[in-house]
């Protein structure tokens, strides 16, 4: 069975992963992220007691 040859299919998928780590993966690091870190500390929300009407 010449699917269970491990030969053409490892070379295939070392090359393609080397591909990406080497021209994919930097030009996807590049692009900025839409949202940027603050520094600003989070606040709780506010919230009042719910008033129930049979107490």
């Amino acid at each position: 069975m010449p699917q269970l040859n491990p030969n053409p299919w490892f070379f295939i998928m070392l090359t393609t992963w080397l591909t990406y780590s080497a021209i994919i993966q930097p030009k996807l690091l590049t692009f900025v992220s839409a949202n940027q870190p603050s520094n600003k500390m989070p606040t709780p929300p506010t919230t009042t007691p719910w008033t129930w009407p049979w107490t």
